[in-house]
């Protein structure tokens, strides 16, 4: 069956005395919730300059964690992880609206991985994002919704201006922004020895791939790594809040799908 190991840390930075990102996780406690429900990871960055950043991480996190625990047994994780990163978008949006001031919202972005059998699920609104780390590389299984990336996406700029922008870090998607949300939703098979991170910009915008990657092979504490990459990111920026999950796959349990049931391969 699908084994693994996780750490993560959630740190405010160098400059700013609130941390606005959330963490949750949700983890099977037999087997059998293995089998029916998976692992669930999820992370979120209250938006800065919004009202109340830090409640509406939460509120989002929290959000996607009933939403998992409650889900039907064996549901198709696929279809079940996007429409609870909609849950929580209106979660978050009838929050902001409740707070009783014109013109009063609340804003964050979302990256939430869940993992059974041998597959990742992964959802995703906002610049968050989810890296594969394999055999000592690390690549991007997200793709930041910003004003600039979008225009990148279209041909306006160059990935150069893209990076330069004014606009860069000004988001095109985000839970509570609005009362519908566009998620992009990813299935990526697992190998034993591959490493999955959840980031906030706090750490991505600080640390390259490679970076990524070294830190994440080196040693086999999970723990470690996070510490040394929330650390690395701090010295070369921490203008920002910074936070990661680690999650290690150790083995995975290979399956098919037939009439919508999965059976195991040998």
């Amino acid at each position: 069956m699908l084994d693994l190991e996780f750490a993560q840390l959630s740190d405010p930075g160098r400059v700013r005395d609130h941390n606005e990102d959330y963490l949750g996780h949700v983890a099977p406690a037999t087997p059998d919730e293995a089998h029916r429900h998976g692992w669930l990871f999820a992370l979120a960055d209250g938006v800065g300059g919004q009202d109340r950043g830090e409640v509406a991480s939460r509120v989002a996190i929290e959000a996607v964690l009933e939403g998992f625990r409650k889900a039907g047994r064996g549901e198709s994780l696929t279809a079940l992880i996007p429409r609870l990163v909609q849950a929580a978008n209106t979660r978050v949006f009838e929050a902001g609206m409740a707070t009783g001031h014109a013109g009063s919202n609340m804003a964050t972005t979302l990256v939430a991985c869940a993992l059974r059998f041998d597959r990742a699920i992964i959802s995703h609104a906002g610049d968050s994002r989810c890296y594969l780390i394999r055999q000592g590389y690390a690549a991007a299984l997200t793709r930041d919704h910003t004003v600039a990336n979008e225009q990148l996406r279209m041909g306006l700029v160059t990935g150069g201006e893209a990076a330069k922008s004014e606009i860069a870090h000004v988001l095109s998607r985000s839970l509570g922004a609005n009362m519908f949300l566009s998620v992009d939703t990813s299935e990526n098979q697992l190998s034993p020895e591959d490493v999955l991170l959840l980031c906030s910009d706090g750490l991505h915008n600080s640390l390259a791939p490679e970076d990524i990657a070294r830190l994440a092979g080196h040693g086999d504490s999970l723990t470690t790594a996070a510490a040394e990459m929330v650390a690395l990111a701090k010295e070369r920026d921490g203008g920002d809040n910074i936070s990661v999950q680690l999650i290690r796959v150790r083995s995975v349990e290979r399956v098919g799908m037939y009439r919508g049931r999965h059976y195991k391969l040998r």
